[in-house]
Order: C-alpha cells, then structure tokens, then sequence
C-alpha cells in the first residue's frame, strides 16, 4: 500500500494506492505517477471522447450501426489529437481539449469561397481565434 499526504489550499488531500505489484517493479513515486496517475489521465481521454465527440450516443437499433458510430467517433478523437499536437503545438489552444477545439476553432462562421486554386476563408472582423486557425 502507498500513501501520498499532501496539504492543497488549506486541506489535507491525502491519496493512497492498494496494488498487489511487488516492490521490486518500483518505487512507490514510480507506481504513484507513472501508473496510477496515467491510469487516470486515461480515464479523462476516454471521458474527453464519449462527452465532446458523442461517443456515448448509441442509439441505433443494430450493433453494426452503434459500432459504426463508435469507430467515426474515435477517427475524430485521432484527428482532433493530432490537430492539437501538430498544428497546434505553441498556440494557446495547444493543451485545449477536443471539445474547446471544436467549439473555438472549428464551430466558427466564415465565408468559404472555392476556386480552382484555393480555398478561402472570410472571417468576421470579430473572430476572436482568427490567427490560430491561419496557422493551424
């Protein structure tokens, strides 16, 4: 058993870890942040994909259906984390989760105009996320 007491704004916060690992496959600092503290970081992605990509809406009547929509959920949830890692790595929106990202850069108004050679994007003045969507 590990324990971790710690004292956060003005409380006690004390945290402890029942495991049946053996002492040999690591410090207790180890197991606290490596393991446990993934394990909950793990648990935060998949509540990421099931509240902002609606991978919890299952409501089809045939298994096929639910699966597809569980499999167009996750390519979503790859494509945001890729998005968030690549294009928007050193922008304010670079530890954003997937549901800000959607809602900030990607559910926005703009005029789209396509020619031959391009697409362009007329935003409102106002666009208050204008340069991170440039650069991303």
């Amino acid at each position: 058993m590990l324990g971790k007491a710690e004292w956060t704004r003005g409380e006690a916060n004390p945290r402890f870890i029942v495991t049946s690992l053996k002492a040999t496959r690591g410090s207790a600092a180890f197991l606290y942040e490596d393991v446990y503290c993934a394990r909950g970081d793990m648990e935060n992605r998949i509540k990421e994909c099931q509240l902002d990509l609606m991978a919890d809406r299952t409501p089809a009547t045939t298994m096929r259906a639910n699966q597809l929509r569980l499999w167009f959920a996750s390519m979503a949830y790859v494509l945001m984390c890729a998005l968030r890692r690549i294009a928007l790595a050193g922008t304010q929106l670079a530890s954003a989760t997937c549901g800000t990202i959607r809602l900030k850069l990607l559910k926005i108004g703009a005029q789209v105009t396509v020619s031959v050679r391009r697409v362009k994007f007329a935003f409102a003045s106002a666009c208050p996320f204008q340069d991170i969507f440039a650069a991303a």
